[in-house]
């Protein structure tokens, strides 16, 4: 797990500080303490490949130009031996550094050696962290927002197994309160209108197809007037489908019960079957859950009810109109909130302050990150203030808040699908476009962007399709190598570092770009940012399309050329595979 910017950054922060020792024990300067300086990568490259603020930065304390410590510098400095070649002084005293080529050849070899691995490091290394996202209301299918979720959140949980976390990826299933109660009493409906006289005579009609059936019930908005429904329950098809498949299997037998006892039955039987699809819609996205978390269990085993107990033993409750409220803003939030209702039922967050308790204190995850909809922005803080209420140190808490997706088909909003003409969700996403499409598509924007979702360009098979772009440097680099073995062409024996590696332009800003690729996905893990990859994945696939087009591989004007341009070819394929890993998406050989 080589990470070549960082190794020759290190030799350079050594070599400054080698030399300030040297001339401090000449007497040349001052034995002064020096103030933190910086190495950095300039933007521009005519600047060297390094450059340092060290003499700007020391100048106070040496009581000396600026200019004139840099000047000391450069001619302290043993380069010898070293990945550098030589200083240049810029300005006032800027410090700029120029790499030898050696450093190049090892930054080739680095990725050939570390294969898969290339681009990983250990920052992360003994910590643990539970990344939860899309956590989907299981009482209907995923929409468009759950699929933009479901590819950040993999992405997330990618990046940081990277970096060395142990990253485990939870579901959490809302499987308890209203919106269950709310799906029983939808069912509930459906199903006492499929048992009427209306109801038998639609079934027969469609040879008790439950797909038909919904349909015909449905009507244009879920309402029909044939089979009207109130406005505080789910209209959607499914609901439909789930109570003609009850029907099918059981008969009218529910009608003749109370409905607390049929809403019940109902919910028992769909609910299962919508976890299951949620399980199976998400895995066909490449989304493998480790856990699946449901808040029934934190009824069930008392955790919601300790929640309220152990607030209230704190002196941080108070009771008003029957309610029991928190103290919230006593701990920076917004406004107290309620915790238990009049009615001796639990709001929506005190389960979610429990399942946070779980996550950070019963199994201590070092970071628990979630991917929320933008919607949630006022909810974090109130959930926070209850954690370090019960002493939860929140830095250990970590919210991405997600913006809205708009998909776009002919320079339009798209709300139907073009080949089932269903609303466009998860499942009817995939059946427009390609996966690969989909996941990078995704991660295309930050996470607090707003994301237009062009469905035209996604299937476009062209450069202006930034997936098909990333997809087609990689198989031309596959066709290369191909023709090159071939035609006996392919030789990898002679040692990299006697290739004469970094001689144009094209070459070395190509492999600059490879040697980043460790730090640039430290960065975006850092960040939770996974658009950070495919920008850099696009970046290096435009570098990688210039180095072809002025450097000839199969017609190099040596052999040793050929050589050292193949392993060029190999070490950029190798890192753009690394990179779609990341975000689980194909890179073919051939297209």
């Amino acid at each position: 797990m080589t990470n070549m910017m960082e190794t020759a950054q290190a030799q350079l922060r050594e070599l400054l500080m080698n030399a300030l020792g040297a001339l401090t024990a000449e007497g040349k300067i001052a034995a002064e303490p020096l103030p933190a300086f910086k190495i950095e990568v300039p933007a521009d490259k005519s600047h060297g490949d390094f450059a340092s603020n060290i003499a700007m930065a020391s100048a106070k304390a040496l009581h000396m130009a600026p200019r004139a410590i840099a000047e000391l510098l450069v001619g302290a400095i043993g380069f010898e031996g070293t990945y550098f070649e030589k200083a240049e002084i810029a300005g006032p005293g800027f410090m700029n550094f120029f790499l030898r080529k050696t450093w190049f050849a090892d930054t080739v070899q680095a990725v050939l050696t570390d294969t898969d691995n290339y681009g990983k490091s250990e920052g992360g290394k003994g910590k643990k962290a539970l990344v939860e996202f899309v956590s989907a209301n299981p009482t209907g299918p995923m929409h468009v927002g759950n699929a933009r979720g479901a590819a950040l959140g993999d992405g997330i949980s990618a990046l940081l197994e990277w970096t060395g976390w142990h990253t485990e990826r939870e579901f959490y299933v809302n499987d308890a309160g209203n919106q269950v109660a709310k799906f029983g009493k939808s069912l509930s409906l459906r199903y006492l209108q499929l048992c009427s006289e209306k109801g038998q005579a639609v079934m027969k009609a469609h040879a008790n197809d439950a797909d038909a059936i919904a349909e015909a019930i449905y009507g244009e908005d879920g309402n029909s007037a044939d089979f009207p429904m109130p406005d505080d329950v789910y209209l959607g098809r499914d609901i439909i489908v789930h109570a003609a498949n009850y029907y099918f299997q059981n008969g009218d037998a529910l009608a003749k019960l109370d409905e607390d006892a049929r809403q019940k039955a109902l919910a028992d039987y769909a609910l299962p079957l919508n976890i299951e699809g949620l399980e199976r819609d998400l895995k066909s996205y490449r989304v493998v859950y480790d856990n699946w978390f449901r808040e029934s269990k934190l009824h069930a085993d008392g955790s919601v009810d300790r929640i309220i107990d152990e607030l209230t033993r704190r002196g941080f409750t108070y009771e008003q109109e029957g309610a029991v409220w928190f103290k919230a803003e006593q701990f920076g939030a917004d406004k107290d909130f309620v915790l238990r209702r009049a009615n001796g039922i639990p709001t929506y967050i005190v389960p979610d302050i429990a399942y946070h308790m779980d996550k950070l204190v019963t199994r201590n995850f070092d970071k628990a990150i979630n991917v929320l909809g933008a919607d949630h922005h006022g909810y974090v803080p109130r959930l926070k203030a209850a954690l370090k209420a019960l002493d939860v140190d929140t830095d250990r808490l970590d919210v991405v808040l997600m913006q809205m997706v708009m998909l776009f088909r002919n320079g339009q909003p798209a709300k139907l699908s073009k080949r089932s003409g269903k609303a466009i969700g998860l499942v009817t996403l995939l059946e427009d476009i390609p996966l690969d499409a989909a996941r990078f598509f995704f991660n295309m924007r930050e996470a607090n962007s707003h994301f237009e979702f062009d469905l035209d360009l996604a299937v476009e098979k062209s450069s202006q399709n930034p997936v098909y772009y990333v997809q087609y440097a990689h198989a031309r680099i596959c066709s290369i190598l191909r023709t090159l073995k071939e035609e006996g062409l392919y030789v990898d024996s002679t040692p990299i570092r006697e290739l004469p590696i970094g001689e144009v332009p094209q070459e070395i800003e190509l492999i600059r770009h490879i040697a980043a690729f460790p730090a640039e996905i430290a960065a975006a893990a850092k960040v939770y940012d996974p658009s950070r990859v495919t920008k850099y994945a696009m970046e290096l696939s435009s570098l990688f399309h210039k180095f072809y087009d002025a450097c000839s591989v199969k017609n190099a004007e040596t052999p040793e050329l050929r050589e050292a341009r193949t392993a060029i070819c190999r070490a950029a394929a190798q890192t753009l595979r690394n990179a779609m890993a990341i975000l689980k998406i194909d890179c073919p050989e051939k297209m």
